[in-house]
């Protein structure tokens, strides 16, 4: 039929169709995209377990941009890994380098400021779980930490020993509460809590038990949230870095968070 009358084809008896072909242009781009697709196919993953003569893979292409970003920037870290911590952490360059690479590891959990949040430590403060020395830090950058606390609602004997404890626990930062509870508690710490915690409850950083005299809460100082930490425990995990940054790149991160926890000093 001539182009732009109906083929004589006609359905439910009025509907026809038109004889329009298609542009060539929208033809030739058809089969461009044809041919291009089974090229692709051909040099890329595509086709089931058929990897492509190309053997392009994202593991691959990703190994190499680190081999290339390694070779670029190796010798820079390698150059600041050479420089004790407390000497580079007056550089300023060096810093700038170690905030890009707290801002791209680290902000996502401690905060774009290292403030911190609720189950993640502030950076800023002079208060270490583990220590706060360049050794330390580096050490929980590189290996990670595992912090436990189990529940102690059961052999405290239930809600009423939490109470107690709670109340004493809170009286050590130097805030009030019931002198009655306090008295109580403080023998329970004592038998269950002085272990990790020290007798005086300023803590152990070889086990990571928080100062609890300090008045700074990892999950929160309000009465409910040190009741809930006693009665259910507390699990906290830093991930280990070292595979992940290796040691230049963790000397230079643990450079920046030194750096902020001395800028008050």
């Amino acid at each position: 039929a001539p182009e732009g009358e109906t083929t004589g084809h006609v359905w439910d008896e009025t509907l026809a169709e038109y004889n329009n072909p298609m542009p060539r242009w929208w033809l030739w781009m058809f089969y461009i995209s044809m041919i291009f697709s089974l090229v692709y196919l051909v040099l890329y993953p595509g086709l089931g377990s058929f990897r492509g003569v190309l053997n392009w893979t994202h593991q691959n292409a990703y190994a190499r941009e680190m081999q290339a970003a390694d070779a670029k920037f190796g010798p820079l870290f390698a150059k600041y890994a050479a420089k004790p911590i407390p000497e580079l952490a007056k550089d300023p360059a060096a810093l700038r380098v170690g905030e890009r690479l707290f801002v791209n590891y680290c902000a996502s959990c401690h905060g774009s400021d290292a403030g911190g949040a609720i189950g993640f430590p502030s950076l800023r403060d002079h208060d270490w779980l583990y220590g706060g020395t360049p050794e330390a830090i580096t050490a929980s950058i590189l290996d990670g930490r595992s912090g436990v606390m189990p529940a102690w609602k059961d052999a405290l004997g239930g809600e009423q020993g939490v109470k107690e404890v709670a109340a004493y626990v809170t009286s050590l930062s130097g805030r009030d509460a019931d002198v009655t509870l306090v008295s109580a508690g403080q023998q329970r710490f004592a038998t269950y809590c002085a272990a990790c915690h020290g007798a005086d409850g300023k803590g152990n950083q070889a086990l990571g038990a928080p100062n609890l005299t300090d008045n700074i809460w990892l999950y929160g100082g309000s009465m409910g949230a040190i009741r809930k930490t006693i009665s259910e425990g507390r699990n906290g995990h830093m991930p280990s870095h070292r595979n992940f940054l290796g040691e230049d790149k963790a000397h230079l991160l643990a450079t920046y968070i030194y750096s902020l926890s001395q800028e008050k000093r």
